[in-house]
């Protein structure tokens, strides 16, 4: 559980400010569970640059409550959770002034957003709130007060919790609430879980993941772990002490992202990716006669796949498919074995490539309209998906036919708006398994997803 945090001052010495305006949004990761958001009467003068930039001045603040009067509230919201703010170190520092001013202790675990987007969006010119949000594409209502901030800081969090991909914040949130005993009742994790696409994480005592897995039903999935008799299952109960999740609203963002994070985080009841079940490739070629051929072959021979298929036979339905859909030969496309002309050419439904009648420009032009169709080399395009909102979607961007990354936008011009897309994106590495993944899906989705080339 977190509390973002934002607080305005009156300025002054150090030590020696006092609190205008506090904003706190308690939020577990996905949504907001509580809010609270008042002026504060600081007892003291506003410095008149303050007054200025903010627009708060002691006028306003004259029957604001005193911070006496709102610190339990402060102390009931922030309770169990890890504080967060854009330059936590400062916000801290007063709220424990404050505290300190009534005699009262005041404890908690921080995160700073200034040094995780440091680390997790490096190169941007500048980390201030206002910058950083243009940059991202960060819509920033009431600038310089602490609600607005507060809530530009909540959109921020929220994109680095995504973009962090060694779960590094996630697993300092869960060693914080994690109690010292495993759970007698594993039904209340399930309890608390969505029934929604997304990537799940177990964790143990010491708020490590010990196992990562997606699904498009999240509290399904962990209900079959929590059940299951294999051995696995039963050494994840014996070890549980909390899971998190991670909605995705794309089956492929999932996908993409468990493939990345098992990587990153080697949990210990993970097996290595074995992404070797994309067991044969497409692969396309010109013959002897200049006619282009596609062949299904085994996918470690195959150097530059069009795409990728989990087993023979689905492979060979693919080829069917294209074989109709763009009017291919059958003999070319190595489904037919006939040392003559294909059986489609004896009924009339080939246009006779396998016995040289069609000339080899009309038939390769179709050819090659189902290579530009399902290849990525040297494409420049983002894949547009379902969000995890009603409104958002999940983009993937694809460089000179290299996955580079995928996060989520909700505003046109985040997509059209390419260095806004560039930030806003989660890095994540190219190889072998997400070509896979991508190409596997958008074969099997090609009426869900909507692609854009630029």
């Amino acid at each position: 559980m977190y509390a973002i945090i934002d607080i305005e001052t009156t300025g002054g010495k150090y030590d020696e400010e006092g609190i205008t305006e506090i904003a706190i949004y308690r939020f577990d990761g996905h949504v907001v569970t509580d809010q609270f958001i008042s002026l504060v009467n600081p007892e003291r003068e506003i410095q008149p640059f303050v007054a200025n930039l903010t627009g708060i001045n002691s006028k306003m603040l004259r029957n604001a409550p005193k911070f006496y009067e709102v610190a339990k509230r402060i102390v009931e919201i922030t309770e169990d959770c890890v504080i967060v703010a854009h330059n936590a170190d400062f916000d801290y520092r007063i709220l424990k002034t404050e505290f300190r001013r009534l005699g009262f202790p005041f404890k908690r675990k921080t995160l700073c957003t200034v040094e995780l987007s440091q680390t997790l969006i490096p190169g941007m010119e500048s980390y201030s709130l206002g910058k950083l949000s243009r940059a991202l594409g960060i819509a920033v209502s009431d600038r310089h007060r602490a609600s607005g901030d507060a809530q530009a800081t909540l959109k921020l969090f929220k994109m680095l919790l995504h973009k962090d991909l060694d779960k590094a914040i996630i697993k300092t949130s869960v060693k914080t609430e994690a109690k010292s005993t495993i759970p007698n009742n594993l039904r209340d994790i399930i309890d608390a879980l969505p029934s929604d696409t997304g990537v799940y994480y177990i964790h143990n005592a010491k708020g490590d993941i010990i196992y990562i897995g997606k699904s498009k039903n999240i509290k399904k999935r962990i209900n079959q772990h929590f059940t299951g008799k294999d051995g696995k299952s039963k050494k994840i109960q014996l070890q549980v002490v909390a899971v998190t999740y991670e909605k995705t609203g794309s089956e492929l963002a999932a996908l993409l992202k468990e493939n990345e994070e098992i990587k990153n985080n080697k949990p210990l009841f993970n097996r290595a990716l074995k992404r070797d079940i994309f067991s044969h490739a497409l692969i396309h070629f010109i013959d002897d006669n200049g006619y282009i051929n596609f062949k299904i072959i085994p996918a470690k021979n195959a150097q530059k796949p069009l795409t990728t298929f989990t087993n023979m036979r689905s492979g060979l339905s693919f080829v069917n498919h294209i074989t109709e859909d763009f009017n291919l030969c059958e003999k070319l496309n190595h489904i037919s074995h006939s040392k003559t002309n294909c059986f489609k050419n004896e009924i009339g439904e080939c246009n006779g490539a396998c016995i040289q009648i069609e000339s080899v420009e009309d038939y390769n032009v179709r050819a090659n309209e189902v290579i530009r169709k399902y290849s990525f080399e040297s494409k420049n395009m983002v894949i547009i998906d379902k969000g995890r909102t009603v409104g958002e979607r999940n983009v993937i961007l694809i460089r000179e036919g290299l996955f580079e990354g995928m996060g989520y936008v909700d505003l046109n011009f985040q997509i059209s708006n390419i260095s806004i897309l560039k930030n806003l994106i989660t890095r994540m590495i190219h190889d072998r398994d997400t070509q896979h993944i991508i190409q596997n899906y958008i074969r099997r989705n090609e009426k869900k997803v909507r692609i854009i080339d630029f």
